[in-house]
């Protein structure tokens, strides 16, 4: 007959009630049964709990989790967060209804079939009318410049004016949120506060930046700042190799744009007009940039014109 650990506690106690000492008990043990007789550590802990008046020679009951937490009202809780919450996390769901990370990862990614993903940024909330009217816009542009294989696409250039803020917005790891299987992926506008803003007018050509001007202790761009200060340094870049340099301006129909003051300064110069599309609120049109549209300020934030910062 094979023993059992409930076998060799009986034993123990015995010897624990004719008076044996530990080491007695064990010795004794030892020679009975030898490789198969339970350790001195072991007859010492049982020594030790019948000093403290237990009688018992069976394990006792122990509290714990179930062997699996993986059920309907768990899963249903875990959505339940989600939905009050998009932003919330791990720690947050194990601290709410007391499951294992591990456990959360099932429910989320097998059952919930959700994901985390970045809300996209984008400029401005534009209109299904102004979408079209940009889109209409582009191709008329690319017909007129043979889908920018024209070399009348070397002399224009455009620009804009923009708020630089002092700060970046939210990280992208801070505007990442849960999303189920079935609902579209989320954009944000890119806007916020800030304490401090510089104005700034950038131009660029197919070839790359040409001028960055900024708008010193003025709060708004007017005629006057943009045919005297603004225009005369852009159009002396451009033309500091070539003083004949034909030159088309594409810009928004800003009130400074399309004044009297400014049609006359481009004429005097000799500076052609690019057909304007709607109020402006992204520069960069497809002809320029080979079908890309690009925001002033990422233009500004990035690869050659990261030199713009200094106006932050």
């Amino acid at each position: 007959m094979e023993l059992n650990r409930e076998h060799f506690r009986a034993i123990i106690f015995h010897n624990f009630r004719r008076g044996l000492s530990r080491q007695e008990c064990f010795d004794e043990l030892n020679s009975l049964y030898s490789d198969k007789a339970p350790s001195y550590s072991t007859v010492k802990n049982w020594y030790n709990e019948f000093n403290r008046g237990r009688c018992s020679i069976q394990d006792e009951s122990r509290a714990g989790r179930p062997k699996s937490v993986v059920v309907p009202e768990k899963i249903n809780a875990v959505r339940e967060l989600i939905k009050q919450d998009r932003h919330v996390t791990y720690r947050e769901i194990e601290a709410s209804l007391d499951i294992s990370m591990t456990s959360i990862n099932k429910i989320l990614h097998e059952h919930l079939s959700v994901k985390k993903i970045c809300s996209r940024w984008i400029p401005h909330n534009l209109t299904n009318a102004q979408k079209k009217a940009r889109v209409n816009w582009c191709k008329e542009m690319l017909e007129k410049y043979i889908q920018g294989t024209s070399k009348a696409v070397y002399n224009i250039y455009t620009g804009d004016e923009s708020w630089i803020y002092a700060y970046e917005p939210e990280t992208k790891q801070q505007s990442t949120v849960w999303v189920f299987q079935d609902e579209a992926k989320l954009t944000k506008v890119v806007r916020g506060r800030s304490t401090s803003k510089q104005m700034i007018a950038c131009f660029f050509g197919i070839n790359g930046h040409v001028a960055t001007v900024a708008l010193e202790q003025r709060r708004t761009v007017n005629s006057e700042w943009y045919t005297t200060i603004c225009l005369p340094e852009v159009i002396g870049e451009i033309r500091k190799k070539q003083k004949n340099r034909r030159i088309i301006i594409h810009h928004d129909n800003a009130s400074s744009h399309t004044s009297t003051q400014t049609k006359a300064f481009l004429t005097e110069r000799k500076i052609e007009l690019m057909a304007l599309y709607l109020p402006q609120e992204r520069i960069a049109s497809n002809v320029l940039l080979g079908g890309r549209d690009i925001e002033l300020r990422d233009v500004l934030r990035r690869g050659p014109y990261s030199h713009c910062n200094r106006f932050l």
